[in-house]
């Protein structure tokens, strides 16, 4: 496979942290690849480095050893300004509580990480309003919304600057079976388009419909299942 193809590399990944004389492992050696148009989901019981995981990937903390590339960049000897930068233009992020500013409308929640960087770009803001589906809401604020609705304003949000990498922490956690199946849906169009989407969640269901799951028990891979055929 072209190296171009793979969006994610982490070989022998280590995240360590000490408690007074102990020695915390939160991530013990992990190795993972995702590729563009992939989605692989991450499992494990709570405490078992998810998050910690995806901190890493989403370049918010840094590894204690080990190598991260992520589009092709070694992310690990990054200076914090450098990683700033590179988390704008490459990696796009969702959560299970949406974190909308709610005095701001769904279209200028969007349009907040373009201000960030400086940028405008009213036709990538009108782009993603229309491929979530929420034309008719565009002046609405959050809390006219329900819950899955809000997280289709956070998933434009995350898409606006064009990332490579969507990173989605229990993006379906707060939410009834038909807003799920609406959000799984966008992230299968959004594979397509050759996006990367790893996601941590611990909805089984969830879980079955990406490419790959990965399951990480004291922060270690202890089992990798492939999904689809």
């Amino acid at each position: 496979m072209s190296a171009d193809n793979i969006l994610i590399q982490a070989t022998d990944l280590w995240r360590t942290y000490q408690r007074g004389s102990e020695t915390i492992h939160a991530l013990g050696g992990v190795n993972l690849e995702l590729r563009r148009g992939e989605m692989i989901s991450v499992v494990g019981r709570s405490g078992s480095g998810k998050t910690t995981l995806l901190n890493q990937i989403g370049c918010l903390d840094q590894a204690t050893k080990g190598s991260l590339r992520i589009a092709g960049t070694e992310v690990t000897g990054l200076k914090e300004r450098e990683l700033v930068k590179f988390r704008q233009c490459q990696i796009g992020f969702i959560f299970q509580l949406f974190y909308l500013i709610p005095t701001l409308t769904v279209e200028e929640n969007i349009r907040l990480p373009l201000i960030f960087a400086r940028r405008n770009d009213d036709g990538r803001v009108a782009e993603l309003i229309h491929r979530v589906g929420l034309e008719d809401s565009r002046k609405v604020l959050p809390r006219q919304l329900d819950g899955g609705d809000m997280q289709r304003v956070a998933i434009a949000r995350a898409l606006v600057n064009r990332p490579k990498i969507l990173l989605a922490d229990e993006p379906t956690g707060r939410l009834e079976r038909k807003s799920r199946e609406g959000i799984l849906a966008i992230f299968r169009e959004l594979t397509r388009d050759g996006l990367g989407i790893l996601i941590a969640t611990h909805d089984p269901e969830l879980a079955r419909e990406a490419d790959r799951t990965i399951e990480l028990s004291d922060g270690k891979v202890i089992r990798e299942t492939e999904n689809k055929v």
